[in-house]
């Protein structure tokens, strides 16, 4: 019997089509599911490819060559450890499995410490773009075991998407570099998502646009300086008519609810422990969160009674306007996002390298832009870049487009629309931007009721204590 190239343990969506990439790569594909229907489902949709359906993990293990190659697509967490419990005595030297889930990056630190006292070998891996980037061509970002990816490369590079600069797949780093980056991926996700609604909310509600107008005002965005999937997409909703009724659109049909999986919060929560802002992606986060209650958000709009102006309330904002808030607020949060990782490859020796993560972006993910061509040029001139938003080009657009980002922020402020997002970013610009802050009032205070001390300005390398 020909033994398989490699083999995917999990055909959902998601497995079940970089199965099918991967059988499109002149793979032979191994195949195991709980599901038994699942199999099929995989041989039906790709019936030109090579594949071999297992009835159990062990006839699974025996289909592959060896060293086998074995990616992991099922639900994070407690199934993952479920599928290494059914694997483990089934592997044998250098065989690779590969986590492709959305798993937390501490467990999978853990799992690679498993693996160490172990003959297999474990390469944690996040992937983006969706079912349709699981099949045409994803954004794949692995970590941990160095010489296991040089033993996955040439079959993730053949399956990922390309990019100007070739494969958008790369060694993101050691230990659970590859989870931490997709998470970091996922949490500016949040932030660009976010942003995006607030000025679709803005451009109906406060510029008086019809939806039609959005999906335009979006179309022309995308063939500039914004152009991204998300803006793509989102012109195209604000295009879909409603199919109950095609005089509304369908997005206005749609309950104003925000679902979450988890990883923008836990981009959130190891920023807060690293000690790095992200408020733009907090803001994400939070939106999402209090979207939920959506029956104490109508209580409360009922019993507070906030007077708000009518449609068009945007005094002196336009369009353009609205485009370099977007622009700026964009900057913030990958800004954000990128200090994220260079901090995490610092504190847990990674050794990511921000250019070729930015450059894996480029293509096949959810957040790929052609923006992301500018921050790995940023990184190519300055790799040891302390902050983003300092790259010159950056700084210069920041501060170009300032102005109308206040103009909107303020505007929107007045006519009580919520743009968290949007507020959020350039708050954050504004306490960068601050040489001198209120941090001198708060030591003041935590040394008057702790004895916490503070340091003086003329003398800033020892520590004093004041008795107020």
């Amino acid at each position: 019997m020909e033994l398989c190239d490699v083999g995917v343990i999990g055909l959902g969506v998601m497995g079940r089509n970089l199965a099918r990439n991967f059988a499109r790569q002149g793979q032979k594909v191994a195949g195991y599911d709980l599901d038994p229907e699942a199999g099929p489902r995989l041989v039906a949709a790709e019936p030109s490819g090579d594949f071999a359906i297992a009835a159990d993990a062990k006839a699974f293990v025996a289909s592959l060559e060896r060293p086998r190659r074995i990616l992991l697509m099922v639900n994070a967490g407690k199934a993952v450890d479920a599928v290494l419990d059914a694997l483990d005595s089934l592997l044998e030297e250098d065989d690779v499995v590969i986590d492709g889930g959305n798993s937390l990056y501490e467990d999978t630190d853990r799992r690679n410490a498993r693996a160490e006292g172990r003959p297999w070998r474990f390469v944690g891996m996040g992937v983006s773009g969706g079912a349709e980037g699981a099949l045409k061509g994803p954004s794949m970002m692995p970590g941990g075991d160095r010489e296991a990816w040089e033993r996955l490369k040439p079959v993730l590079e053949a399956s990922a998407a390309v990019g100007e600069d070739g494969p958008c797949v790369t060694y993101c780093g050691s230990g659970s570099a590859g989870h931490f980056v997709k998470m970091t991926h996922n949490g500016i996700e949040y932030g660009d998502m976010q942003l995006i609604a607030e000025t679709t909310m803005l451009l109906r509600r406060g510029l008086g646009k019809s939806g039609a107008e959005v999906a335009e005002i979006f179309g022309v965005w995308n063939e500039g300086e914004l152009e991204s999937f998300l803006i793509e997409i989102t012109g195209r909703i604000f295009a879909r008519p409603d199919p109950k009724d095609p005089a509304r659109l369908l997005v206005d049909q749609i309950l104003d609810r925000a679902g979450q999986k988890g990883t923008g919060r836990w981009t959130v929560m190891a920023a807060v422990e690293m000690g790095i802002p992200v408020p733009t992606i907090a803001a994400a986060v939070d939106a999402r969160g209090l979207s939920s209650f959506k029956a104490l958000r109508e209580r409360a709009e009922e019993a507070i009674g906030l007077e708000r102006p009518g449609p068009e309330s945007l005094a002196g904002v336009s369009v353009e306007d609205l485009r370099d808030a977007l622009y700026g607020a964009k900057i913030a949060s990958y800004t954000q996002g990128f200090a994220m990782l260079r901090a995490a490859s610092e504190e847990r020796g990674y050794g990511i390298d921000l250019g070729e993560i930015a450059r894996i972006w480029t293509a096949g993910c959810i957040i790929r832009a052609r923006f992301l061509g500018r921050i790995r040029e940023a990184y190519a001139a300055d790799p040891e870049l302390a902050l983003l938003a300092l790259a010159p080009s950056f700084a210069e657009d920041l501060g170009r487009r300032a102005p109308a980002w206040r103009r909107v922020v303020s505007a929107a402020t007045a006519a009580g629309l919520p743009i968290p997002g949007l507020a959020a970013s350039l708050t954050w610009l504004d306490t960068l931007t601050t040489a001198k802050g209120t941090a001198n009032v708060i030591q003041a205070q935590r040394d008057y009721f702790g004895s916490h001390t503070y340091r003086r300005v003329d003398d800033p390398d020892t520590p004093v204590h004041t008795d107020w």
